[in-house]
């Protein structure tokens, strides 16, 4: 069966703030991306995916839209936009948008004309409620971002009611259930793709759908975060009944007649009930981030996490659906800090066998920027550093709590958004060449050494790495179209895997560790005869024969031969 183009791509996220900046602003913008792109063509990438760039006040870096039409004045003009979609496309490499649709800004005109009256014409474009008989909050619901009270809802005087925010407290959410406002979205992708854009990353879709009747969650508060009676309870708003519906609506007005690649943020999906999203006779959307490997709250990554999770994915595939590979993006930390080792001596090394575990296991791998180059987590002493929603949200009711200070920035340091959001390290000039004005987020004070001028001067370097992975995914049909067969399941440190098809099989052996390892190579490896591909450690003997010692963060791909 021909493949879809999204099934060989290698899709490239760009956090368009924190990417290029073009005219010292201290922002990164839409002309910096231009003047980068020709970087991401010499990588391979075939597909970008810009995070919202749309016109927003930015209290949430974009994904608070207060005009779906339009770009932000920071990042550049629609004009902009047409020249690098042109650029791009001359160079093939396809576009994706990220369309924000569970809720939008509260400077959004729909929401400036709902909060007017009841009987205004978008009053049901947001979610209404009016308050409980003693005037409070229609239920138990916590914000994410635990603002204000901490509660989920916000109180309107003009109208007497409550309007629903799962977020901030400026992003109220969308009305999925109001057929009207489902038009306008449906209008709007509409022309998106009118003016050349290939796709959709769908943010947190599978929260479109909201419970009906609206009950409290019984879910136990949490004593450090929960504020004031209010529970941010992700489950109540996830996969509720009846979003299936939605979305192949969704499906039907837009995406299956225009041949417009979707990928969705996933919250709540697993392997369990992935097919019933992305199967390709549901007619919903093409593949879906998961969380089961990568998240913000996650900070280590066993061998026997990494096998479970992708068995269990390669299951789905194998039921006519697709999956993403990643380990970082804008919402989580440094996948190099998180699941590798970020010290100098193993920096590159471990960097280089996470790209390898992304790029040869099945499924769509997602780059995110910075990775290519082994950027790592940043710590600032300061709160007032800090420009994570979640962060801030959260250092302030640990300290409502009784937390120290400091204890809550150790705390929450590591799983800030704002490791990922840190500005591009292009060279180890002033500004690590992002910017020539003040960077919007401090830089990461490593960036002397860390930066993609220092990187591709080494003769064995991690963009090269991830050069040679995206040219092996193109040339060698295993890695798209190859079972996954896994291999000494019990061990701690060593992750060894074929991907096979009738024409090809490949083997990875990957000591996911910081220490030397020895392991026998099983008997059913050790038969065959193999020629080693790519290895992060170029001074080793390239033999799968008998007994071996695996280096610390050691990374290795080989090609049976006989």
């Amino acid at each position: 069966m021909k493949k879809k183009w999204w099934q060989e791509a290698v899709v490239y996220q760009i956090y368009c703030k924190s990417f290029c900046d073009s005219n010292g602003d201290g922002i990164g913008d839409l002309r910096g991306v231009m003047s980068k792109l020709h970087v991401l063509r010499d990588l391979g990438v075939n597909c970008i995916w810009f995070t919202p760039i749309y016109t927003s006040p930015q209290v949430d870096n974009g994904y608070d839209v207060a005009d779906y039409r339009d770009i932000d004045p920071a990042y550049g003009t629609l004009e902009d936009f047409k020249e690098l979609l042109d650029m791009a496309h001359g160079m093939g490499i396809r576009v994706i948008m990220d369309m924000v649709l569970n809720h939008s800004s509260d400077e959004h005109k729909w929401f400036q004309e709902s909060r007017k009256s009841k009987d205004n014409p978008y009053r049901n474009y947001y979610i209404w409620q009016p308050p409980k008989e003693d005037g409070s909050e229609p239920n138990n619901w916590g914000s994410y971002f635990r603002e204000g009270n901490g509660s989920a809802w916000e109180f309107d005087e003009l109208t007497g009611e409550y309007y629903l925010h799962q977020y901030s407290i400026k992003m109220p959410d969308l009305n999925w259930e109001y057929e009207p406002l489902r038009r306008e979205i449906y209008d709007m992708l509409h022309w998106w793709i009118d003016l050349g854009v290939d796709g959709f990353r769908l943010d947190i879709f599978t929260r479109f759908k909201k419970p009906e009747g609206f009950p409290d969650t019984q879910k136990t508060p949490d004593l450090l975060l929960d504020r004031n009676g209010f529970i941010a309870d992700p489950s109540m708003c996830t996969n509720v009944e009846g979003i299936h519906e939605l979305l192949h609506e969704m499906y039907t007005e837009v995406f299956g007649p225009r041949d417009c690649m979707t990928v969705g943020e996933g919250a709540g999906v697993t392997h369990k009930n992935a097919v019933d999203y992305v199967g390709a006779a549901r007619e919903e959307i093409d593949m879906v981030y998961h969380f089961q490997l990568s998240h913000r709250t996650l900070y280590s990554l066993t061998t026997e996490h990494f096998r479970r999770v992708q068995k269990n994915w390669a299951a789905v595939l194998a039921q006519n659906a697709w999956a993403v590979q990643y380990l970082s993006n804008h919402d989580s930390a440094r996948q190099v800090s998180c699941y590798g080792c970020d010290s100098a001596e193993y920096r590159a090394d471990s960097a280089k066998l996470l790209a390898t575990l992304i790029h040869t296991t099945p499924g769509t791998p997602f780059i995110y920027q910075g990775e290519e180059i082994g950027m790592v987590n940043v710590k600032y002493d300061r709160i007032e550093d800090y420009n994570c929603c979640y962060t801030v949200g959260d250092y302030h009711a640990m300290i409502a709590s009784g937390v120290s200070p400091k204890e809550a920035i150790d705390t929450l340091a590591p799983r800030s958004r704002d490791n990922a959001r840190t500005p591009y390290q292009w060279d180890g000039s002033e500004n690590a060449g992002f910017s020539s004005g003040k960077p919007w987020l401090k830089v990461n004070p490593r960036y002397t050494e860390i930066n993609l001028e220092a990187d591709r001067k080494s003769e064995h370097s991690i963009f090269a790495f991830y050069q040679s992975l995206i040219r092996m995914r193109r040339e060698d049909p295993a890695i798209i179209d190859g079972d996954l067969q896994f291999f000494l399941e019990d061990h701690n440190e060593i992750i060894l895997y074929t991907r096979s098809c009738m024409r090809q099989t490949l083997l990875i052996v990957a000591n996911h560790s910081g220490k030397t390892v020895p392991f026998e190579i099983p008997n059913e490896i050790g038969e065959h005869e193999w020629l080693r591909r790519l290895t992060n450690k170029q001074d080793t003997t390239p033999s799968l024969s008998g007994g071996r010692m695996l280096l610390p963060w050691e990374v290795e791909i080989y090609e049976r031969i006989k």
